[in-house]
């Protein structure tokens, strides 16, 4: 989208919208992780002008990477950089990880993953209320670690 808000900057706007919605808060929650996605989800970003190329991307499950289990919800926004030709290069990725000790009833959600556009044509509203249904039983509690990072896919 030309004339948006440069892919560099990415990280450091959901890290002010983290803290934004954290000074709101009398305790950190996932809804407080979740409302700041979302804000951070509809500002639109100087992505190339692709049906892919701007994505929001969550997920959860179970998982070790950081050496014993926890459960994971990865709230990740996805940009297709490109050069100068308009030819892709790699994706970049912001991910706010946000993560619970894996009680039998977080365990029994299993894994689950969803996707959305921004330039294909869905509608961004319903998505966020789907994906905030995934997270009902979560909405509430106050995660264990959270994780701010970018990286080149």
């Amino acid at each position: 989208m030309p004339n948006g808000l440069q892919l560099e900057k990415a990280l450091d706007l959901l890290r002010a919208e983290l803290v934004t919605e954290q000074a709101k808060m009398t305790e950190w929650t996932t809804r407080a992780a979740w409302l700041a996605f979302m804000r951070f989800g509809r500002r639109r970003f100087d992505a190339a002008a692709t049906p892919d190329s701007d994505g929001l991307l969550f997920q959860y499950g179970t998982y070790a990477f950081s050496g014993r289990p926890m459960f994971t919800v990865d709230l990740t926004r996805q940009f297709d950089v490109t050069d100068d030709d308009g030819e892709h290069v790699h994706y970049v990725q912001v991910h706010c990880e946000l993560r619970y000790e894996p009680e039998p009833d977080l365990k029994a959600l299993g894994s689950f993953d969803s996707w959305f556009f921004h330039d294909a044509g869905a509608d961004l509203d319903e998505w966020f209320a789907a994906v905030e249904g995934r997270l009902a039983l979560l909405l509430g509690r106050r995660p264990s670690e959270i994780d701010l990072h970018e990286e080149p896919v």
